[in-house]
């Protein structure tokens, strides 16, 4: 049905490091590699830029020959270093011998979970304690996500979520993890609860620091 399917990534390096990983377990090298895209067959990524932004929603399904097969791909991505959706087993949802391991890109987690019109907010500081209104945006937060921002604090992954109120299809949040704090506003859309608000610091009560 396809000839080809072609994906744009925020932050190609991690990618290509991601698919060569996971698609070697599955006996599938790399067909080409240069600057403008790196190629398996039919499937390739390349850069996103500002005209062509990164591809988001997207699932995509590789053929294992053996359920030991599905297991060394998601052995090979989660030893490589990254996130899993789901281990590997029986997808009885789809048909009885359905045996698959899913990863998703931490941009597409961070599409999912923010609101369109989400602002969120820090206060800037310098070392005089002054402030001004640190800032970013939906589409930002997204591309930083896709590009592995946040993953080089060390630190146990564990994130505390408490909802202190909830009604009338919006809600408040807070999220502790071990380096910083966010007191969130969610709304409910028809594709689910979304952050639209997010005010956040450094578990050590700072906000981000000018440089």
């Amino acid at each position: 049905m396809f000839d080809h399917v072609t994906v744009r990534v925020s932050d190609r390096g991690e990618s290509e490091r991601f698919y060569a990983a996971v698609l070697a377990a599955l006996d599938r090298p790399p067909t080409y590699s240069g600057e403008d895209l790196a190629e398996w067959n039919d499937f390739s990524l390349c850069q996103a830029t500002r005209a062509c932004p990164p591809t988001k929603r997207l699932h995509v399904g590789f053929a294992a020959s053996s359920p030991q097969q599905v297991d060394a791909f998601w052995q090979s991505g989660t030893e490589a270093g990254f996130l899993d959706d789901g281990r590997p087993g029986l997808r009885s949802r789809y048909r009885d011998d359905y045996y698959g391991g899913w990863f998703e890109g931490d941009a597409a987690r961070m599409a999912r979970a923010v609101h369109p019109a989400l602002a969120k907010r820090a206060l800037d500081q310098d070392e005089t304690r002054s402030a001004g209104l640190w800032h970013t945006t939906a589409d930002e937060m997204i591309v930083a996500a896709g590009a592995g921002n946040g993953r080089a604090r060390a630190g146990s992954g564990r994130v505390e979520i408490t909802v202190h109120d909830a009604g009338g299809g919006i809600a408040t949040a807070t999220a502790l993890a071990d380096h910083y704090v966010d007191y969130l506003h969610l709304v409910r859309t028809p594709d689910g609860w979304r952050i639209i608000n997010a005010l956040w610091r450094w578990a050590d009560g700072h906000g981000p620091r000018r440089s």
